[in-house]
């Protein structure tokens, strides 16, 4: 199982955009009902700093994932997006409750 957090703050001004892609991604999961995916998106306190943790249970569920248009349309301008660029770490669960 690979494990990634991402962790990143967008321009203030750009909050909504980055949300309305983050949204898309998620729409097009429960579209296509991909398994072996455990995926979630937070906006801190500040508003304008935002946290992915992806769980994939196999090699093919995140390249199912990577493939997904919305989220390569979400990966495409973020750059323009942010002022703290993307920090992507590899993680180990330790524990977990219902997730």
């Amino acid at each position: 199982m690979k494990n990634t957090i991402v962790r990143y703050k967008v321009w203030p001004e750009k909050v909504a955009e980055n949300e309305a892609f983050v949204k898309a991604v998620y729409r097009q999961l429960h579209e296509a009902k991909l398994s072996g995916i455990r995926y979630a998106t937070y906006k801190l306190q500040d508003g304008v700093t935002f946290q992915h943790i992806a769980l994939f249970e196999t090699e093919a569920a995140q390249r199912a994932f990577a493939g997904l248009s919305a989220f390569k349309d979400f990966q495409a301008g973020v750059n323009d997006r942010c002022q703290e660029l993307p920090a992507v770490s590899s993680a180990e669960v330790v524990g977990s409750f219902g997730w």
